[in-house]
């Protein structure tokens, strides 16, 4: 897991051959807060999708502690607070249900063991070995997602 600010994206470009890519579609979208919600791009292996949703309880966003197979998060704060809880996928053994191959996605009951708290203009990149739960705080978040599949 990564969590930094914009300015500091380049810093990253050489971990994933999409980032550069990625970030620079962050910086040449500067409208993000007055885009709707839904899909805003597709390109070398990215989907990019603005979220804008009413935060949840921490008991809520924990029930979606989850990871991905196939996917690299990176998830840019757009506006509001968005905490996050986040622990290593090796320590995570408390399944939640199957893989969903459709939505690259599994779900874990562990408890994490830290949480933070990301604010516009700041971003956090999940790795497979990432689980989250996001969505946590309070009022209302907006967010860009970009999938980078690997």
């Amino acid at each position: 897991m990564i969590i930094d600010t914009l300015e500091n994206a380049s810093n990253y470009f050489n971990i994933n051959p999409c980032f550069k890519g990625a970030f620079e579609f962050i910086k040449g979208h500067s409208d993000l807060e007055k885009a709707a919600a839904g899909p805003v791009g597709t390109f070398e292996n990215l989907t990019a999708f603005v979220a804008t949703f009413q935060s949840v309880s921490k008991e809520t966003g924990l029930s979606k502690f989850e990871c991905h197979d196939k996917n690299i998060d990176i998830q840019y704060c757009i506006k509001g607070k968005e905490n996050f809880g986040w622990k290593p996928r090796q320590k995570c053994v408390i399944p939640n249900g199957d893989y969903n191959p459709e939505k690259d996605v599994r779900f874990f009951s562990d408890t994490p063991d830290l949480f933070f708290e990301l604010a516009k203009g700041q971003f956090v990149i999940f790795f497979p070995e990432d689980v989250h739960a996001p969505m946590i705080g309070a009022g209302e978040i907006k967010k860009l997602v970009i999938k980078i599949k690997i």
